[in-house]
């Protein structure tokens, strides 16, 4: 069913191949939505909580650590286990919402003299930008078809082959050229990598309102929730680096 396809890794069309619905227990926009909202409400909230220990003078670093490999383990269950997407998606967001209080309480830290309101612009922006490409989305400007797709995937597999290629050189004490970097190579690149993070909404709301139209199962509401969520703690994580990039400058 190539009709449910998006660039998100843990969101494409073999997701849908061979599911049926019963009875009137099928996926709706709607449905979805609220539990995205609940799954924000949840990030928000370990994002306090860790935020709040950083400027209690607690080391969040740890925090940091173990919310996010616990984050990671837990994408890989329901990417591999979507029907336990409705037991686990609220707690995928509860980590990374530690994990991501904790980073940019000491982002903001390090940066509050020359970039006073980093986190708060940051945060922003995701909004700003999640919310032009919903719109961009529902006024069929841009419009997910076959050529979009293709594009986008192809992009997204390479960010990420690029990011792989960058881990593995730190472990051998290198560093990929020009990624960490705030030059104009280096910002050039962020810039890059936020306007494809920025595309995979266009897919993931794509996603959604096909799915719903096709009657996905119920439980596919928490599974595409959760696949929007990754999508925008990736718009944060990278438009967060953008920020740091251009605030190191000064």
């Amino acid at each position: 069913m190539a009709l449910f396809k998006s660039g998100n890794p843990v969101i494409n069309e073999k997701i849908f191949r061979n599911l049926e619905a019963t009875g009137d227990e099928v996926m709706t926009i709607g449905g979805t939505m609220k539990k995205f909202g609940l799954m924000l409400l949840m990030l928000i909230g370990g994002a306090a909580f860790t935020w709040d220990l950083y400027y209690s003078g607690v080391n969040v670093m740890p925090w940091a650590m173990g919310a996010a490999i616990g984050g990671f383990v837990v994408a890989l269950i329901i990417t591999f286990k979507k029907t336990w997407a409705p037991q686990l998606a609220l707690g995928y967001a509860l980590l990374e919402g530690l994990f991501l209080g904790a980073i940019s309480a000491v982002l903001n830290a390090a940066f509050a003299e020359k970039y006073p309101g980093l986190i708060m612009q940051a945060v922003l922006l995701t909004f700003g930008v999640a919310v032009s490409m919903f719109a961009l989305y529902y006024f069929r400007v841009l419009q997910a078809t076959q050529t979009f797709k293709k594009v986008v995937i192809a992009a997204t597999m390479g960010i990420a082959l690029f990011y792989l290629a960058s881990m593995v050189m730190n472990l051998f004490g290198s560093q990929m050229p020009y990624l960490h970097s705030n030059g104009p190579i280096g910002i050039g690149i962020s810039l890059f990598v936020v306007a494809i993070a920025a595309l995979n909404l266009i897919m993931d709301f794509d996603m959604i309102e096909q799915g719903a139209a096709g009657g996905a199962p119920k439980y596919f509401e928490w599974y595409s929730a959760f696949g929007l969520m990754v999508t925008i703690v990736w718009l944060y994580l990278e438009i967060l680096r953008l920020l740091s990039k251009l605030a190191s400058r000064k």
